[in-house]
């Protein structure tokens, strides 16, 4: 045990199993397999060489952010504290979205994970994740979001987008932070 782990227990509360249960196909009792890495060109085996996107990869993302069907898009890791935390914050103000999990087994076949995460660091520059869309519109991670829900300007964009969604919801998003 490592003390940044200390005082946290490793079942998951009543919440947090609600939330799992909402990812289809997720897996919570077991590690998220390691997506294998490309191998370097000759003579570059010091690079780490970034996957490529196909056509139909690069399609599948700017349908998904175009749907008006669907305007609430979060990227995501299974495994991820950070997209834990927004998904609380979605689920405690009943925002519909779209989740994309990225290293769900639905993405590992042919490392289309990696390859969308390569055409959304294409769109967006930034590689973490988790990254937010509304309307099509990169809003950015987990900090960028709990601030715009903070000042009212996500709820506008929601609102615009045409997301509807529990506005008197009182929630601190630091709260739902691990």
């Amino acid at each position: 045990s490592t003390p940044l782990f200390e005082g946290i227990s490793a079942d998951m509360s009543a919440e947090e199993l609600e939330i799992s249960r909402s990812t289809p196909g997720a897996r919570f009792d077991a590690p998220s397999p390691s997506a294998p890495s490309a191998p370097a060109p000759a003579g570059k085996e010091d690079k780490v060489v970034a996957p490529q996107a196909s056509a139909e990869v690069e399609a599948f993302v700017a349908q998904l952010l175009a749907d008006p069907e669907q305007p609430l898009v979060l990227f995501a890791l299974e495994w991820c504290e950070f997209c834990w935390s927004l998904r609380k914050l979605f689920a405690q103000c009943a925002m519909p979205y779209r989740s994309v999990d990225l290293d769900s087994t639905a993405y590992q076949r042919d490392d289309r994970g990696g390859q969308i995460r390569a055409v959304l660091a294409a769109r967006t520059g930034s590689r973490t994740i988790p990254q937010v869309f509304v309307g099509g519109q990169f809003i950015g991670g987990c900090t960028e979001t709990f601030d715009m829900f903070r000042d009212g300007r996500l709820q506008q964009l929601l609102r615009a987008s045409g997301v509807a969604f529990d506005e008197g919801a009182r929630v601190e998003p630091e709260s739902l932070l691990p």
